[in-house]
């Protein structure tokens, strides 16, 4: 007897093993995917009954909470911190004092601005007057003895550039005033809203620099964490706000939302939604949309400079309407937004509906079992039932298709997943016999 080569034999074994791996995938496939549905001369198929009930058209978008009363706040003045008066998770008042910088300079500056004006003022109330220098020319050289009588003063007149002039120096002295005591206000940090401190960035004895108006600016000093509260300057930071002080207040939360370019052409002012926190799935927000923007959020690009395949995508705000009391900006969401609606609606499965537009139709169930193809006129289309509003009544079954099946070994299409067929498929490695290991074969054209 002929003795094969071992590398022949073990290739033989392979090739009787992989055989019968793939007969016992084939057939768990097709147990898998056999639902028990009514077969059909082109597949399986599923029947449903015609009912009423709501028919719901939903979008879906993801973003973040935040609150328009939410503020990070600086000092219009900068200088060295005199008082800072809250911390972190402290709850304010509007109009409350959190902080001050020293004001000395500033009030100085006033005290000479108001001084200025005041002799700008007095000045003006002179020319206004006609209290001008005699003009050359106007006195009298007789004595009155044996000569007419001498000619009256002339009545004071206002000489209209110096007017100008004067009314012009007061302005500016009044603007320069008016600078000076923003600039003292300035010194003070006043919360524009109630809410609660999330962050401060400095501690008393430390040099903050001011958005405007008088006042030294400059790097922090002494051991806080002082750093300018200024445009630009390193102040502390909440999520997108930042300031000296942040303060934060859930009241009127809302939630920006990016919506596909399909569906945002869906969406319009006043439709409901509902919110989902992704930290708290079980929390679901009742919401409706304020405004959607004509601009997109982002076209997005690739690594590396190139462009993204990315889709663009529009921004819609919403405006939460549950109790926003334990909301916290910042956190992300799922947003739902009802774009359309139906109640007591008839309605069959979207899967039964075949055709567009108005030429819709759907496969009848009759009696005896057969089948009878209807038109019918569809509503709202929703996103797992289609509104019926003429062509079917209420008990009425309907067929339902579903994946078809084609050759006789249990797969779709006759192959195992990416498996045998023409071209470059493979079957990868498959677990063999006892451990060991099947090296899968492709069909014709390149498989192995």
């Amino acid at each position: 007897m002929k003795v094969l080569p071992r590398r022949r034999r073990a290739a033989l074994i392979n090739s009787v093993l992989g055989v019968v791996v793939l007969a016992g995938a084939g057939g768990a496939y097709a147990a898998v995917h056999d639902d028990g549905a009514k077969s059909t001369g082109s597949g399986t198929a599923r029947v449903a009954t015609v009912a009423k009930g709501t028919v719901l058209a939903t979008v879906s978008g993801s973003g973040t909470l935040a609150s328009p009363s939410d503020a990070g706040l600086d000092f219009t003045t900068g200088g060295t911190l005199t008082a800072v008066d809250v911390k972190p998770g402290d709850k304010v008042k509007k109009g409350q004092v959190l902080a001050k910088v020293d004001a000395t300079d500033a009030k100085a500056t006033l005290q000479q601005d108001e001084a200025t004006l005041d002799a700008a003022e007095a000045n003006l109330t002179k020319v206004e007057a006609g209290e001008l220098p005699a003009s050359s020319g106007n006195s009298d050289s007789g004595n009155g003895r044996g000569q007419s009588s001498p000619t009256p003063s002339p009545t004071p007149t206002v000489d209209a550039a110096q007017l100008a002039q004067a009314q012009a120096q007061v302005t500016q002295a009044q603007n320069a005033v008016d600078a000076a005591q923003r600039a003292v206000d300035g010194t003070t940090l006043k919360a524009p809203v109630a809410g609660t401190v999330a962050s401060v960035a400095g501690k008393k004895g430390d040099t903050v620099s001011g958005t405007g108006g008088n006042g030294s600016g400059g790097s922090g000093s002494g051991s806080g964490s002082a750093g300018g509260s200024g445009s630009g300057s390193s102040g502390s930071s909440t999520g997108s706000l930042s300031g000296f002080i942040v303060l934060t207040n859930p009241a009127g939360m809302q939630v920006t939302a990016n919506f596909s370019e399909a569906d945002s052409l869906k969406i319009k002012a006043g439709q409901s939604a509902t919110v989902t926190l992704n930290a708290e799935s079980g929390t679901v927000l009742d919401a409706k949309v304020l405004s959607i923007s004509s601009l997109p959020a982002s076209s997005g690009s690739g690594s590396g400079g190139g462009s993204s395949s990315g889709a663009v995508q529009y921004p819609a705000t919403l405006q939460i309407t549950s109790d926003t009391s334990n909301l916290r900006t910042g956190l992300s969401a799922s947003i739902q937004v009802t774009t359309a609606s139906a109640s007591d609606a008839l309605s069959v499965p979207t899967a039964a509906v075949t055709g567009t537009g108005t030429n819709r139709s759907v496969l009848v169930v009759n009696a005896d079992g057969s089948t009878t193809r209807t038109p019918v006129t569809v509503g709202i289309e929703g996103d797992s039932t289609d509104q019926i509003t003429s062509g079917l009544s209420e008990g009425q079954r309907v067929q339902i298709p579903t994946v078809a099946s084609s050759g006789s070994n249990g797969f779709p299409s006759g192959a195992f997943p990416g498996g045998f067929g023409g071209g470059a498929g493979r079957l990868g490695a498959a677990g063999g016999a006892g451990g060991g290991t099947f090296r899968g074969f492709g069909g014709a054209g390149g498989g192995r």
